[in-house]
């Protein structure tokens, strides 16, 4: 039990506590918003919503983000590689498991849950929405046949609490690479695993997507290309490729045939084999996917990430392409032709992801490889929403490099030029640009998705006084919220938003209606600061921030650190709407807990 204190000083004598803690548990929510007033809307809206809304519960239930560690950064861990490695002509999928955790059933599963990260857990290193995705397809192309794939997919789903992804209820496809549901390819115990991983990632990061799972009936080149195609042909706009080779000469022409897709995001693993380049993720028409290795930290973000890199054999393939011509916006000088990679995502066994699977597996398990970042990514190209016709969206994040995570430790093997092997700020290699913040990197800025805009909006900031510098001008606060006490700093001018903070039981709430205008894309983001008297691990003090019913995310005591970070939210599908952004403060009657907000931003594009 805690020491229940007296109530003792107000806010601005008492002292002030900066702890760093680990973790930093975003709730991300897909509530849908509620309607304008008189508005009419289609019969369809209700099924959507309610996958939305069950989606949204799992990531934010607090058992969902509990974070399963398996192991620490680059640490050398047994793993199974489920493909052997490939002949000329054929491609070689990138899934490790790891085989010192054992496999378990469901049905053994009890209490526990599974090791590894889980839905909750990218979405929070990631700091991903839950509220796009909705009516797109991402499609995952592999070679040969898992006989399973529907229900290891629906039992990892179950599992998270995540809605049914079936093919009765037509979210879930399993086609053969002419389009055929009936005459699929023959059973293949290895590929079978990776398929399980591709699905559950593209599932875990947008849990609203439909998914088309396209096999080739073999993993030569070819086949692999006319899968390609048929992805594209079924009409989903973003492809994952967890499979590749070595670079060779004729690459160029299968770039044509199989990869230039416009308006379509591929993505594609980077490799496995440390440092050097792989086909055909230095193909210029794609999204080459570098690794991480993502453990939880002390900072603001509450993660960190190095390069992947376990040995000189094995870790996240980069390098400069022999045959692939540069694209025009990639602009590192030292490769002349095309440098792999473009971004990255976690892909380190040691800290790998829970995945189900029963053909040639027993169960769940904790797998690895750069299968886990490219899958992962394509499904955050589909929270941003469908790309513009006519672009390659490679391009995104080069346009957006502020909005990814810089990943500046590691390197994944030795190279003359040091950025193609080793990390450093701002581009390299092993990871590009970073790994996704938020989904503004993988945006055109201008094109339509995820009910956001249609590339004809005026760009402008909503909020009134959004730096709280003219007091409670277009803000309704509760009494002493806005505030400019010196007890607490500003993050800039002297006014902020100081909620909580009177070790007493207490609410806060400070709020602000705007209205999104249509055909817009709106991104809201504010800075927040938490300090607490709290100690230990339990959220006894909490702030949730909410827009229109949905929930943002919720922080509590835990997540105090000293000074100011940045949050950030797509609240794009409130285009056309009127919606009330909120800030609710709970303090409950012992040890105090200060949430201060500043600097917010509603700002279209």
């Amino acid at each position: 039990m805690r020491e229940t204190r007296p109530e003792g000083r107000g806010r601005s004598l008492r002292r002030l506590f900066a702890v760093a803690l680990p973790s930093l548990a975003l709730t991300v929510a897909g509530l849908a918003a509620a309607p304008v007033a008189g508005a009419a809307q289609p019969a369809a809206a209700h099924p959507v919503t309610t996958r939305a809304t069950q989606n949204a519960k799992a990531l934010t239930a607090p058992d969902r983000q509990i974070f399963h560690t398996t192991g620490k950064a680059g640490q050398k861990v047994p793993t199974t590689h489920l493909c052997a490695t490939a002949a000329p002509g054929h491609a070689s999928c990138f899934a490790q498991r790891r085989t010192d955790i054992k496999q378990r059933l469901a049905s053994s599963l009890a209490a526990a849950a599974p090791s590894g990260l889980s839905p909750a857990n990218l979405h929070s290193a990631y700091n991903l929405p839950s509220t796009g995705g909705s009516g797109l397809t991402v499609a995952v192309v592999d070679a040969y046949n898992d006989p399973n794939a529907e229900a290891d997919l629906a039992t990892y789903r179950s599992q998270f609490g995540l809605s049914a992804c079936t093919k009765a209820n037509g979210c879930f496809k399993q086609v053969s690479q002419t389009g055929s549901t009936t005459s699929l390819p023959t059973n293949d115990t290895g590929w079978a695993g990776e398929e399980a991983l591709d699905l559950d990632m593209v599932s875990a990061v947008c849990p609203n997507c439909n998914i088309v799972l396209v096999e080739a009936k073999s993993a030569n080149d070819t086949d692999l290309g006319i899968a390609e195609n048929e992805a594209v042909a079924l009409g989903a706009k973003f492809v994952s490729n967890s499979w590749g080779g070595d670079e060779a000469s004729g690459q160029t022409t299968e770039d044509t045939q199989y990869f230039k897709h416009p308006g379509v995001a591929i993505t594609v693993s980077a490799g496995d084999s440390a440092y050097g380049a792989e086909y055909p993720a230095t193909s210029q028409y794609v999204t080459a996917v570098g690794g991480t290795a993502l453990t939880t930290a002390s900072n603001s973000r509450g993660w960190s990430e190095s390069v992947w890199h376990t040995s000189s054999t094995e870790g996240t393939g980069s390098g400069c392409s022999a045959y692939d011509p540069k694209p025009t916006w990639q602009t590192d000088t030292g490769c002349a032709k095309r440098m792999e990679s473009d971004v990255s995502a976690v892909a380190d066994p040691a800290t790998g992801v829970a995945v189900y699977t029963t053909y040639g597996g027993s169960g769940w398990a904790v797998y690895g490889g750069t299968s886990a970042s490219a899958p992962i990514i394509a499904g955050v190209y589909a929270l941003a929403g469908t790309p513009a016709a006519g672009d390659y969206p490679a391009k995104y994040p080069y346009a957006h490099t502020a909005n990814l995570n810089d990943v500046t430790t590691g390197s994944n093997g030795s190279c003359t030029t040091s950025y193609f092997c080793t990390a450093r700020a701002g581009y390299d290699g092993p990871t590009g640009w970073g790994t996704p913040n938020g989904v503004t990197a993988f945006t055109s800025g201008g094109s339509t998705g995820g009910g956001g805009g249609t590339g004809t909006c005026t760009a402008a900031q909503l909020f009134a006084n959004p730096g709280f510098e003219s007091g409670n001008t277009g803000w309704t606060a509760s009494s002493g919220v806005i505030t400019n006490d010196t007890g607490e700093a500003a993050h800039g001018g002297s006014y902020k938003a100081w909620l909580n903070g009177y070790a007493q039981a207490h609410t806060d709430t400070v709020t602000q209606s705007v209205t999104v205008p249509a055909g817009c894309r709106a991104t809201f983001t504010f800075y927040l600061h938490i300090d607490t008297a709290e100690t230990g691990s339990t959220a006894y003090d909490k702030l949730t921030v909410t827009a229109g019913s949905t929930t943002l995310a919720t922080y509590s005591n835990v997540n105090a650190a000293s000074g100011y970070s940045q949050k950030s939210f797509d609240l794009s599908s409130f285009a056309g709407q009127t919606v009330t952004v909120k800030f609710t403060g709970v303090e409950d009657s012992s040890q105090q807990t200060s949430f201060v907000v500043d600097d917010t931003a509603l700002t279209t594009a």
